[in-house]
């Protein structure tokens, strides 16, 4: 699960966010802890720690002294409403881009997404 050539620590919080935005963690949830992320990963608990840290300084993960690191209420709206910013900045700003310089309007970009999205386009003939 852990990928070459990123940040471990990076990986260890996307995936706890995943968890949130799937729904496979519901807020108020007990995250996995430290110690815990640390012997699955089989990764120093800093580093964990780390990951966690990120977590809990963007108000996703907050702590319940003695007990555990928990879902924070609002966690997965606040993960949802970053992700959607992102996924536009990366995919849908490039897109609208190219479009302008095609001459395609928001309709008919619009129009291209429906038809791609239902299945009706027809591939071009190699």
């Amino acid at each position: 699960m852990i990928e070459e050539g990123r940040p471990i620590f990076v990986q260890i919080a996307e995936s706890i966010e995943g968890s949130i935005v799937d729904g496979t963690l519901a807020e108020e949830e007990r995250a996995p802890s430290i110690n815990e992320l640390a012997a699955f990963h089989r990764i120093n608990p800093a580093t964990a720690a780390k990951g966690i840290n990120q977590l809990v300084d963007d108000g996703v993960l907050y702590k319940r002294r003695g007990v555990g690191m928990f879902v924070a209420e609002g966690a997965r709206a606040t993960l949802l409403a970053r992700r959607t910013t992102d996924f536009a900045a990366a995919y849908v700003d490039p897109m609208l881009t190219e479009a302008r310089r095609l001459g395609l309007g928001p309709d008919d970009v619009a129009a291209l997404i429906a038809q791609r999205s239902a299945g009706t386009t027809r591939k071009e003939p190699s």
